[in-house]
């Protein structure tokens, strides 16, 4: 058995190599490039503070009417600057945080080196989840019902729990296979905290389970983005008794349901899904962690609420704003 296989991907790669796929990103640099524009053209100068903007068609340039200052239209986004065109970034961008394929394989279908395009999903993906909130106020849909909220089991951030990550022969790791080429600690441990109500899904990577510490700002960051919140369904967690909202909980040594059918089963299916998504990482920082599980949340929300692929460049455009109010 061939352990250094990808689980997932591989032939996807393969039919790359062959040429049988082959990606054209030049639909979604239009949508950027028209995104981008329109969002400058509706901010004043940030050089004279006149509302004079201009995009030209068929140049990249944005300019002042009045004091003559220039940039670029990308300047303020993760695409400034990139060894990817906007379209190949936001194919590379899904292909990350949409499918269980690898950073590597994304590489290999993309052809940029994988500490660039690592770099560059990182900013992206700060960009998104900083920026989500703006946009999902945006976004027209109604959010009702009970909010969901769970907690999983402490997890270890450095290799989720499950198969820890090996050192490899460069790095004087043991060419046996299995668990015996494990050295290292742990890293530290963390608990995923979602809460589900309607189409969003919000979730976070906390330190504990403390309700002040840990639950409670996932509930309130929830409350926020789908106000008001209606009531708070948990599992039987003695810390949640600690919230001021509507509260009812199930207790899953009893059952799944309640007899008035309080249950957290929206979140429980998130958890299937996350958790092989999580895996393809083989590990990931306390950081890495926290925001991966924040970027597969809002990301999972735009397409439960059936956002266009307009919503995601929306999430990158609000870069602009705080650019040009520099």
């Amino acid at each position: 058995m061939h352990e250094d296989r990808p689980a997932f991907g591989q032939r996807l790669a393969e039919l790359s190599e062959l040429g049988v796929i082959e990606f054209r990103p030049e639909p979604l640099d239009a949508i950027v490039e028209r995104r981008l524009k329109t969002t400058w053209e509706e901010r004043c100068c940030p050089n004279c503070g006149a509302d004079s903007l201009h995009a030209l068609n068929g140049s990249d340039r944005i300019w002042c009417g009045r004091c003559d200052w220039k940039t670029t239209y990308t300047r303020g986004t993760p695409f400034y600057d990139s060894e990817l065109t906007p379209g190949e970034f936001l194919i590379a961008f899904i292909l990350y945080a949409d499918t269980l394929l690898s950073i590597t394989q994304i590489a290999e279908l993309l052809s940029p080196c994988y500490t660039t395009l690592h770099d560059q999903l990182r900013e992206f993906e700060t960009a998104f989840c900083r920026e989500f909130p703006t946009v999902w106020e945006r976004i027209s849909q109604t959010v009702d019902g009970p909010t969901q909220v769970d907690e999983t089991q402490q997890v270890c951030s450095g290799f989720k729990g499950q198969d820890p990550p090996r050192e490899g022969l460069d790095r004087g790791g043991s060419p046996e296979g299995g668990r015996t080429r494990w050295t290292g600690g742990q890293g530290d441990e963390m608990t995923l905290v979602a809460a589900c109500r309607d189409v969003l899904r919000v979730v976070s990577a906390q330190e504990g389970s403390d309700y002040e510490d840990d639950l409670g700002p996932v509930i309130e960051e929830a409350d926020d983005l789908s106000q008001p919140l209606g009531e708070v369904w948990t599992d039987g967690l003695p810390a949640y008794r600690g919230m001021e909202h509507d509260h009812r909980y199930v207790v899953h040594d009893d059952r799944y349901v309640s007899d008035e059918g309080v249950h957290t089963n929206q979140v429980e299916c998130l958890w299937s899904l996350l958790q092989p998504w999580l895996a393809k990482f083989r590990g990931l920082s306390k950081q890495g962690l926290e925001q991966a599980a924040r970027t597969y949340g809002f990301l999972r929300s735009l397409n439960l609420t059936g956002a266009p692929i307009h919503g995601l460049v929306d999430c990158i455009a609000v870069n602009v704003f705080r650019y040009s109010s520099r």
